[in-house]
């Protein structure tokens, strides 16, 4: 069934640690992230439980050269149910860890 079918509503913002890059270096923050800005990607899962790790930790601080693109949602440490893929390896419902 897809979101809201049974009561569920799809939320489209979400809280994220958002790291981003500016003129006087790197900034941290806990935002109100939307879901339309995120990169182009094919699965979509409903998150359950989530952790910050060492390499999230060593971002967040900026002591090492580790976050690529700008901007970066960290916690990549997450469990799950896909909601919503176009990837033939997942389908809604598929537990992911």
């Amino acid at each position: 069934m897809p979101p809201g079918a049974r009561g569920e509503r799809r939320v489209s913002t979400f809280k994220a640690i958002v790291i981003d890059k500016a003129e006087s270096g790197q900034t941290v923050a806990l935002k109100d992230f939307d879901e339309k800005d995120l990169m182009d990607g094919d699965v979509t899962v409903k998150v359950e439980t989530s952790t910050i790790n060492y390499k999230d930790g060593l971002a967040i601080t900026g002591k090492a050269p580790v976050v690529r693109r700008f901007p970066m949602i960290a916690g990549v440490d997450f469990a799950g149910t896909v909601e919503q893929s176009s990837h033939p390896g997942w389908k809604p419902g598929d537990k992911v860890i």
